[in-house]
């Protein structure tokens, strides 16, 4: 994934254990039910059935590679086996379909951002008082902040000053290339390492409505198709529905899930859950959690405490705390991110719904706030519609003009 997640990678033992836990369902995706039995989950790391049935939707085990493509593999491993390297699979589509879908795809947040700039612009041919009063205004209510947008016009007016903007046109690249470095600037530490030991595990936050659910299975199907092995973790027992959906994400991605009943304790089933993890050492958790409103006290100190047992269960987990933004909320999505980050420290943030009627500077703003990498960004509802966040293709598609031809940036 734009190489940022990587790692020289060890064979992993292959050894399983035969017994099986009566206290423990495992239930197979409908379509795979008469497929061979699931390996056992050692007695060692699973619950007590005093403690409450912990329930795992899992799949199969991939029947044996042939002959010739074990030989293949077998033969890399002995040349290479400290080389392989974890990385998420980019799409194989050419570079410029891949550009050209983003563009489409942002098509609405531009006719509320950069359209309206043109618009500003058209007709003008020199830069006045009154030019630069109406694009503050017209940037603030782009979700670009306050504070950022007088940053950014008090940095243009010093440059007027000077003469180094002679006219409307180059005040349209300079705000260009300066709400490119908000955002540049704080995706230089978006690479994420997996650690010596134990799995790669991801705590996903955010409010209800935001795309929490549906983008972890979305980053599950990443990690899938990089060929690592994943658990998702149902850690929102607070709504059926939750736990359901993500359920069906785990049938469609054929990773197992681990849930329990309704109204259990969250922390409870993620510490099961990384127990099973660290037993058959997956490589990537992703921890789905409540979501009820930014606000509650106790929704904070539930989310502290999750943190704390994975914590306690392995050593820097989790590794990676995801906030989830609908980027359609403005302000309000910058408030929420805040409230987090206080609470549990965020690492990344995947924005949702840029596809629709959010306005682009809140990317700019989230990154300029928060000094917090986007990881991810949603632009549809399909699989390929989370992208990964390229700072330059993003900036190039937004500003994209109403006759400028698609292409990707060199």
């Amino acid at each position: 994934m734009l190489g940022w997640f990587k790692k020289k990678f060890s064979k992993k033992s292959e050894d399983t254990t035969a017994e099986q836990q009566a206290a423990t369902e495992i239930v197979a995706p409908e379509e795979e039910i008469l497929q061979p039995e699931v390996p056992a989950i050692p007695e060692s790391v699973l619950p007590s059935p005093a403690e409450g049935d912990v329930e795992l939707a899992a799949v199969p085990p991939e029947p044996e590679p042939k002959a010739e493509e074990a030989e293949t593999a077998q033969q890399t491993e002995a040349l290479e086996p400290e080389a392989q390297e974890i990385k998420i699979s980019k799409d194989e589509a050419a570079p410029v379909s891949l550009f050209k879908r983003l563009a489409e795809k942002l098509a609405k947040t531009r006719e509320a951002f950069t359209d309206q700039i043109d618009s500003l612009f058209l007709g003008k041919k020199e830069i006045d008082a009154e030019l630069l009063d109406n694009l503050e205004e017209l940037l603030i209510t782009a979700d670009l902040g306050v504070a950022t947008t007088r940053e950014l016009l008090d940095n243009a007016r010093r440059r007027v000053g000077r003469k180094e903007l002679a006219d409307p046109q180059a005040l349209k690249v300079a705000i260009k290339e300066q709400i490119k470095s908000f955002i540049a600037d704080y995706q230089q530490a978006a690479e994420m390492v997996m650690p010596e030991n134990g799995p790669f595990v991801i705590m996903v936050i955010g409010v209800n409505g935001v795309g929490k659910t549906t983008s972890i299975g979305k980053i599950a199907h990443k990690f899938v198709k990089a060929g690592r092995s994943v658990m998702l973790v149902a850690g929102d027992t607070f709504r059926a529905a939750a736990v359901s959906q993500l359920k069906i994400w785990g049938e469609r991605n054929k990773v197992l899930v681990v849930a329990r009943e309704d109204g259990a304790d969250p922390s409870s089933v993620v510490y099961d859950a990384m127990d099973i993890a660290i037993a058959k050492e997956y490589d990537v958790v992703l921890v789905d959690t409540a979501g009820r409103l930014h606000t509650q006290t106790n929704l904070m100190e539930e989310l502290k405490k999750i943190k704390r047992v994975m914590g306690k269960r392995l050593e820097g987990a989790p590794h990676e705390v995801m906030l989830v933004v609908d980027a359609t909320t403005g302000q309000n999505g910058i408030s929420q991110a805040k409230l987090f980050h206080e609470a549990v420290g965020l690492t990344g943030i995947t924005l949702t719904k840029l596809d629709g009627t959010a306005k682009g500077g809140i990317v700019a703003n989230i990154c300029r706030e928060l000094k917090t990498p986007i990881r991810f960004i949603g632009v549809g509802e399909k699989m390929e519609d989370l992208r990964d966040f390229d700072p330059d293709e993003f900036i190039e598609a937004l500003f994209q003009g109403r006759s400028s031809e698609t292409k990707p940036t060199a």
